[in-house]
């Protein structure tokens, strides 16, 4: 009786372990946190120990609502060290309820409406004859070109290029890819 008893627990315990592996399967991990394509854009991205400027300032921005609604978004989310790279007392100017204005709309200049996965973005690259144009939230275009196999660059509308380090990072209403700088619009 203990033998089969044992052999239950084990199998017990094996199936379990497959069943959370399964879950977590299609998590990307960001900023040391996982990512889960159950959650919305910023159920995740508050966990990310790397986006702790852009979560404030979405919440600066009073874009919190915006970003856990159905969408779908394509989210080029900027990393603390792409904020870190803007001129010194950039972003706490910014974030001060006087500027509001001007952090949404660079906020949402980070937004496209829709689902721009790698695969997406590349197909658009290539039926653009190398580089494709997409309107973002703000109202302004960015445009996106390859660098190399899986490597998209972004250029803003002040000339700035942002790498993506990290591509389809899936939520529940849209994608996050992650960028080294900070787009600019004009």
């Amino acid at each position: 009786m203990n033998k089969y008893f044992a052999s239950a627990v084990c199998a017990s315990a094996f199936f379990s372990t497959l069943s959370i592996a399964s879950m977590t399967n299609d998590s990307v991990m960001v900023g040391g946190a996982a990512m889960y394509p159950s959650k919305n854009i910023v159920e995740n991205a508050v966990n990310s120990k790397d986006h702790t400027t852009l979560v404030a300032a979405v919440k600066a921005a009073g874009l919190v609502d915006t970003l856990q609604s159905k969408g779908p978004f394509t989210v080029f989310a900027p990393t603390d060290a792409a904020f870190a790279k803007l001129p010194a007392g950039t972003v706490s100017n910014l974030i001060k309820p006087e500027n509001k204005a001007t952090l949404t709309s660079i906020l949402t200049y980070h937004v496209v409406a829709g689902k721009y996965d790698m695969k997406a973005l590349e197909k658009k690259i290539q039926q653009g004859g190398g580089s494709a144009e997409l309107k973002t939230v703000n109202g302004q275009p960015l445009w996106f070109m390859n660098n190399g196999p899986h490597n998209i660059q972004i250029k803003d509308a002040k000339g700035n290029i942002a790498n993506i380090s990290t591509y389809d990072v899936n939520q529940k209403n849209g994608v996050i890819d992650v960028i080294d700088t900070v787009l600019m619009p004009k």
